[in-house]
């Protein structure tokens, strides 16, 4: 048979019977005769493991736990101290950011009314350049128009004695020049 066991030669050869009648061959853990023995081999490997972990290994493992924790807090402490650091700083960048605003605007202003005060001067001056040569030039004008009309006045004077003497006619000069100077007049 297949579940039977068969002795050995040496068992043979003492004349020992291994075959119990009766027993049936499989796991001894599942014998029902031995199960107080390994209930109380059980008990003392499990009270025996709970006295190692709880005397050994987890006063380790607390102590490294609260080491994890006391490290944590510590690095939450020190962000939340350079977190409110960096707010201070940001804050003195923003107020050092406005200031440098304010005074660009007022370089600005300052250079506005430079320039506005030196382009008053500029056009004053160019306006009184202007009216200085506007004066000298209606000067120079009316010179030229008087010297025209008295250039008109030879010219009529010139042409009139000799359109008369053109037309055979003799007139003397203050004839000719009273006959100019009507008719200039209108």
């Amino acid at each position: 048979m297949a579940t039977e066991t068969h002795s050995d030669g040496l068992a043979d050869a003492v004349g020992v019977d291994m075959h119990v009648p009766g027993d049936a061959p499989g796991m001894p853990q599942l014998d029902f005769a031995t199960w107080g023995n390994q209930i109380f081999w059980l008990v003392l490997a499990l009270i025996a493991i709970y006295f190692i972990l709880s005397r050994v290994a987890l006063p380790r493992i607390g102590g490294v736990l609260a080491e994890r924790q006391g490290t944590i807090s510590n690095d939450i402490a020190a962000a939340e101290d350079l977190k409110s650091k960096a707010g201070e700083a940001e804050a003195a960048y923003d107020k050092a950011l406005l200031d440098a605003r304010a005074e660009a605007q007022r370089i600005v202003a300052d250079a506005r009314a430079d320039i506005q005060a030196d382009l008053d001067v500029a056009i004053a001056k160019a306006d009184a350049e202007i009216a200085a040569k506007s004066a000298e030039s209606e000067r120079a004008i009316s010179e030229i128009r008087a010297g025209a009309l008295e250039n008109v006045k030879d010219v009529a004077r010139d042409t009139a004695r000799e359109i008369v003497a053109a037309l055979g006619v003799e007139a003397d000069a203050q004839t000719v020049d009273a006959a100019v100077a009507a008719r200039m007049k209108g």
